[in-house]
């Protein structure tokens, strides 16, 4: 059995954005609560021995909930598992606290062996972002700046575009994010289409993801364009597929994947408890 990646739950349930769609609110809390966890290292070391065994290439820091807000606790564990050496190491974020006064945890994460931010976004335009992620606010954050300041800090950038009805839904769209993207020169783009457990189906972000979720044929749409106009590059095991549109690279991602014959596991989500999971919304999947 290879595993695809190490997901790091960093943090708590607690999240400075308001996202309608969030997965977390779609999957159950197991174990992970409000305030900042104390973290099971014993077990954390074992998800390590585990992953580097496993063939794993990339950890990620992810989270129920925003994983900057615990900053101090993202640099303790990047310190305890410098001696593993994963290649890749990923940070999943919305990016807002990362606006603020970051730039020494920027350089602390940096120099332990991170090497990649993945900002969640759904558009290109910054009013649209800011109806998802922060409508609490007049503004959504300076993107651009904040892609420069990554940049400027070492570290490559991922935009995560969550693709919904009314967001980014037409070949249209998607080519004007790409457009957007390649103008900051980011080197990833990841489309996900929103998506939802349909054994999760009485709760507000479900209803959100079942009213705002891609058309069949505006999906089947991005996908004809994506193949005929861009050139693919690399099939991942879960099955999103790479591609490169006029030299910027774009992935066509799905989530809450369940592949039980697949001889790969896509995820080995550590949780600070210390428990050991392989899916996000089956609490009986678990390793420890």
């Amino acid at each position: 059995m290879r595993i695809q990646t190490l997901s790091i739950i960093a943090g708590s349930e607690a999240c400075n954005a308001r996202c309608p769609f969030c997965v977390s609110k779609m999957t159950p809390p197991n174990g992970v609560e409000l305030t900042e966890p104390e973290v099971n290292w014993r077990n954390f070391d074992i998800a390590c021995r585990l992953a580097k065994q496993s063939g794993v290439t990339t950890a990620m820091f992810t989270g129920k909930g925003e994983p900057t807000l615990f900053p101090r606790q993202i640099t303790k564990f990047l310190d305890k598992m410098q001696k593993y050496e994963f290649p890749f190491i990923e940070l999943q974020t919305n990016g807002i606290k990362l606006t603020e006064d970051y730039d020494n945890f920027l350089h602390e994460w940096r120099n332990c062996g991170m090497t990649t931010i993945a900002i969640s976004i759904v558009h290109y335009q910054p009013i649209e972002n800011r109806k998802i992620y922060v409508p609490y606010r007049d503004k959504y954050i300076d993107l651009k700046s904040l892609v420069a300041k990554l940049h400027a800090s070492g570290f490559s950038v991922r935009l995560t575009c969550i693709g919904a009805r009314g967001y980014i839904d037409s070949v249209d769209q998607l080519k004007n994010l790409l457009y957007f993207a390649k103008g900051l020169k980011v080197e990833q783009v990841t489309f996900t289409p929103v998506n939802k457990p349909e054994e999760l189906s009485q709760i507000e972000a479900w209803e959100w993801a079942r009213k705002h979720h891609l058309l069949q044929e505006q999906l089947d749409a991005i996908v004809e364009f994506l193949e005929t106009k861009g050139h693919h590059v690399l099939t991942l095991a879960h099955g999103a597929r790479v591609y490169d549109l006029e030299g910027q690279n774009i992935c066509l991602n799905h989530c809450l994947t369940v592949q039980p014959n697949s001889e790969e596991m896509r995820n080995l989500i550590f949780f600070p408890d210390g428990h050991l999971r392989y899916l996000w919304q089956y609490p009986g999947a678990i390793l420890l």
